[in-house]
């Protein structure tokens, strides 16, 4: 078969791209589409050095940086691509990328992450954090948002399987396409952390600096516990927001590498979470350490952490993102800490390794691709 593999856009090496990497190294010989292409010569790896087909978009001014907001144009970008020469088309999608035209000839599986988010549920929460809420251009962006909505919905008819990477995501796709999917959860390096049963006395917690991961709330739950000691890594626009609110007890390091990151991640007392994810790879990371997470019981963290009220527990869940929420949630954790272990959280985070994600994705595409063949021809016979 002739595969086509499309992405949303290339610009870093997250979540989404461990996805396509183990979509690629599936289908090696496949050609790769994206909305944009950025990454740099020495981040090419992971796509194996393909060259990538990219749209209009890559060449509109400032495109580099501000990709993001060409988001109206590009579900007419996306629908520019000719794929009619593929049998298989696999799209890795949370914005776009899942609106590629194919033929009833075609086959179209899509991985996707979540439908588009600015769009659909988190549609008000994006207008307040980039000040749309009024004005003119609040009314623009609003009217883009619906256009949006219509193109993203009739464009679910084109995908042939979905598969989502989360229960929740699942039950996103059923409100918004009506769809239903297979959860195949993404794939999580375990074997690149080790476990360490020796704790210190320190919490510590990790992610990009933006809106949604509330990092801000981390930082000031634990100033007003003095006694506690936090430790941060990451960096983004929400940098001066975290400083500010960090206490003296509060130690906010910025950007650091892997090694250092894995290292305070073995050693840390707990992981402290406060988003709301689709998934959500770092608490999984975090619990391969041999770490207990406390996180936001919203989205993926209900299908990764096991909560104080099941068996071998792994971590505890609260359900506010609010300072006090999380305050109680550390009060909890050190009243009944002795109830997680380590080997618990190292066995809950191998349910989601990489080989099981290798296993479960080819059998899934295989099976559904011969199901597929196989009612296209009964269709072709009937006409």
């Amino acid at each position: 078969m002739k595969v086509a593999i499309i992405h949303d856009w290339l610009v870093t090496y997250a979540g989404a791209e461990k996805v396509l990497e183990e979509i690629i190294n599936l289908y090696p010989d496949a050609d790769l589409y994206s909305v944009v292409d950025f990454l740099p010569p020495d981040k090419r790896e992971f796509i194996r050095n393909k060259p990538v087909k990219t749209t209009f978009i890559q060449k509109l001014p400032f495109a580099s940086k501000k990709y993001r907001t060409y988001l109206p144009l590009m579900p007419l970008a996306i629908e520019q691509f000719d794929l009619s020469e593929y049998d298989l088309v696999i799209s890795s999608s949370h914005a776009v990328a899942k609106g590629v035209i194919t033929g009833p000839h075609q086959i179209h599986i899509s991985y996707t992450h979540s439908p588009i988010r600015y769009a659909w549920d988190l549609q008000h929460q994006y207008l307040r954090e980039s000040k749309l809420e009024k004005g003119i251009k609040g009314w623009i962006a609003k009217w883009m948002l619906a256009k949006i909505r219509m193109w993203d919905h009739r464009t679910a008819n084109g995908v042939d399987y979905f598969i989502a990477n989360s229960k929740f995501i699942a039950k996103r796709i059923w409100k918004v396409y009506h769809r239903k999917a297979q959860v195949i959860y993404p794939p999580v390096d375990i074997e690149g952390f080790t476990i360490r049963e020796d704790k210190e006395e320190f919490y510590f917690t990790a992610s990009r600096l933006v809106p949604y991961k509330k990092m801000d709330l981390i930082a000031e739950a634990f100033s007003l516990m003095p006694d506690k000691k936090l430790v941060i890594i990451g960096d983004g626009p929400d940098m001066e927001k975290v400083r500010n609110k960090a206490g003296k007890n509060v130690i906010v390091m910025g950007y650091q590498p892997f090694s250092v990151l894995k290292d305070y991640m073995q050693r840390a007392k707990a992981f402290v979470f406060a988003a709301e994810e689709d998934f959500g790879i770092t608490p999984v990371e975090a619990q391969a350490c041999g770490t207990p997470v406390i996180a936001y019981g919203r989205g993926g963290s209900l299908e990764t952490i096991r909560d104080l009220s099941q068996s071998e527990p792994t971590g505890v869940l609260y359900y506010e993102q609010s300072v006090e929420s999380i305050i109680n949630a550390i009060s909890h954790f050190e009243e009944e800490s002795d109830l997680i272990t380590a080997v618990n959280c190292r066995t809950n985070a191998e349910r989601f390794s990489k080989e099981r994600f290798k296993k479960e994705i080819n059998t899934t595409i295989k099976n559904t691709v011969s199901k597929l063949e196989k009612e296209n021809e009964t269709v072709l016979e009937i006409v």
